[in-house]
């Protein structure tokens, strides 16, 4: 009986938040550019994540340049609601040597939880690969995951990855030539190690390259 009061005061809750959630509408000038659908709460239902470019238009290297921004929105009785708005974990539609290539942003959703990859050139040889990945958890949306790859058309690929969850931090440095007669190439690098995080970080107060911590044993830090 306790567990059954228990199940339907949760209900409730659940059923007063959503009610409380504004109406989505798509914003004018707003062009949507991806989105995915999936369970995000474990309530049984699907989520919806839309990822737009904004009307908000910059110059960026003297090419036109919108800010992005993603809305997670909740179908409630046929109405689609804003459940969470984030516009500080996208970069901006003129990100790289050559933004007119790149891949709209992907969204994924598996094991209620949602990641976004971008990718993007720095310059004519390297390509950017970020993937964050966020659950909803503790009333707000926090990151669990993070995915950093920087590679280069043949002498690099380097490779960050952290599960916040379980602390696992992976560094992975495989080096070879674009010379094939170099001989001097460094060599590959694989660490695996627990780093302790203190508090996961909001969705809202996550931006990509603000966050590093000091690698155990080394002068370097680990910047995600």
């Amino acid at each position: 009986m306790r567990q059954l009061f228990s199940l339907a005061i949760s209900l409730s809750v659940v059923g007063f938040h959503a009610q409380t959630l504004k109406n989505f509408s798509v914003p004018k000038g707003f062009q949507k550019i991806a989105e995915a659908k999936g369970d995000l709460d474990k309530d049984g239902k699907d989520e919806t994540v839309i990822i737009f470019n904004t009307d908000k238009k910059t110059k960026l290297n003297d090419r036109d340049n919108f800010l992005r921004s993603f809305f997670i929105l909740k179908d409630v009785d046929g109405q689609l609601k804003i459940w969470k708005e984030n516009n500080s974990v996208l970069f901006s539609s003129g990100m790289g040597f050559y933004p007119e290539d790149n891949a709209p942003p992907e969204i994924s959703i598996k094991n209620n939880s949602v990641s976004i990859t971008q990718v993007f050139n720095t310059n004519s040889r390297h390509t950017q690969t970020y993937r964050h990945t966020f659950r909803y958890q503790n009333g707000d949306f926090y990151l669990i995951g993070s995915h950093d790859r920087f590679e280069d058309t043949c002498d690099f690929n380097y490779l960050n990855e952290i599960n916040f969850s379980t602390g696992k931090v992976v560094i992975d440095e495989e080096h070879s030539s674009c010379d094939e007669e170099e001989k001097d190439i460094p060599q590959n690098v694989h660490k695996e190690f627990i780093h302790h995080f203190k508090t996961l970080i909001r969705m809202n107060d996550f931006r990509i390259g603000e966050n590093k911590f000091k690698i155990a044993g080394s002068d370097k830090d680990f910047s995600f």
